[in-house]
């Protein structure tokens, strides 16, 4: 059957995760392998997402692979160990196959395109995007249908939970061989229509002390970070289970601050200490708060990763409120009609009362633009041999 042929090209698409209970730490760097679980939201495609192309062909002789334009080291330990995973997994299912004619794609080379739709290195988890893409991608391009946490694991370790749309939890198993060490969804994406996520871009910049680095210090020299993964974790991601299937938006909200700033503490627990917060993200946070406390409730939640960008979670009855306290805190610069992307959000008045509970001295321009998105699919498959990065030659289509 033709269907069973590996595809010589495959463009797929991947989205952005935004992880409520966080990892941090791996207790096997070569494995990548987490000391905690964690659970994440998957976001919309339709605003965050990376988007990859992979080729094989005989007539290739080396690996090539371009980001965002720019061809990058293919020697990349993790971009191998990626490629080394798929053709391992695929060499299985060869094996597996008696009488099937064997094809020699096995031994092509392979040249990878990729594009992110958002900044790469500025803490909006585009590793994650951009593995679990590359994962689903070359899985097509060679046959593999198994279970790909694994060669996404490899490449970045939040990237196993991309490969999920909704409500995802990476399981962090207990074996050596990281087997146990999975993906799986915990609720679709259509289980909670109401939830909105707001991206608050602070900063576009790549940030001082990457996520790698960061977490080998801390698992080196926090004693909260390791109290935090056996003491604290684990409750946590079962609560965080309950909350998303009873669909409890305050108990969600409320859990997902108090992760995010456990994960901050440990940060600055680390020595030398880490910090990826900046003063707006500080605002932000008191903004928050403020203006729950003027609601009497947990209408909106913050989250921050490795970096200053706040990800917001509000019900949609909610986002149009709290954008106009935004904008009404951090003044937009001169892209005042750009300042708002994604999902469309009606303005609405900012009332007298919520302005004085705010309390805070404006500060223009401090959020750069906020990205307005939902909860959405996992990898998709685009069919379209227009969408392709790549042409015929196996090289980076010229931009149009």
């Amino acid at each position: 059957m033709a269907s069973e042929k590996p595809l010589a090209a495959v463009t797929c698409t991947a989205p952005v995760n935004i992880a409520v209970i966080k990892y941090w730490g791996k207790r096997d760097e070569e494995l990548v392998l987490p000391i905690n679980s964690s659970l994440s939201v998957t976001l919309h495609q339709d605003q965050l997402k990376t988007t990859t192309t992979a080729i094989i062909s005989k007539d290739f002789t080396e690996d090539r692979i371009w980001l965002n334009g720019r061809e990058e080291d293919v020697g990349q330990p993790r971009l191998q160990a990626c490629l080394r995973e798929i053709r391992c997994l695929a060499q299985k299912r060869r094996n597996s196959r008696d009488g099937d004619p064997l094809p020699s794609s096995l031994s092509f080379k392979v040249h990878v395109a990729s594009v992110n739709n958002f900044p790469t290195a500025a803490g909006l988890a585009s590793s994650a995007a951009g593995y679990a893409c590359l994962a689903y991608t070359l899985a097509r391009v060679y046959g593999v249908e198994s279970d790909l946490s694994e060669v996404a694991r490899r490449g970045s370790g939040s990237a196993c939970r991309s490969l999920y749309g909704g409500f995802v939890e990476w399981q962090m198993g207990e074996q050596a061989d990281g087997k146990d060490s999975i993906a799986w969804q915990v609720a679709p994406e259509s289980h909670w229509p109401e939830l909105r996520v707001l991206i608050l871009v602070v900063s576009a910049e790549k940030k001082l002390t990457g996520s790698t680095v960061g977490m080998r210090a801390s698992v080196e020299t926090s004693p909260l970070l390791r109290f935090r993964a056996d003491s604290v974790v684990p409750a946590r991601v079962a609560e965080m289970a309950r909350c998303i299937r009873e669909r409890d938006f305050p108990s969600f909200a409320q859990l997902t601050m108090k992760d995010s700033n456990q994960f901050h503490a440990t940060c600055l627990d680390t020595f030398p200490p880490i910090s990826y917060l900046n003063a707006i993200s500080w605002r932000i946070i008191h903004l928050v708060h403020r203006f729950n406390a003027h609601h009497g409730d947990t209408k909106v939640a913050y989250t921050f990763d490795a970096g200053p960008n706040a990800v917001i979670f509000a019900l949609d009855d909610t986002v149009a409120e709290f954008v106009a306290a935004v904008r009404h805190s951090f003044p937009p610069g001169s892209n005042g009609d750009t300042f708002l992307k994604g999902l469309q959000v009606r303005p609405a008045p900012l009332s007298a009362e919520l302005q004085a509970a705010l309390a805070m001295e404006p500060t223009p321009g401090g959020v750069k633009y906020i990205i307005a998105t939902q909860v959405g699919p996992g990898p998709q498959i685009l069919d379209d041999p227009c969408a392709h990065l790549l042409g015929p030659d196996g090289l980076p289509k010229p931009a149009a």
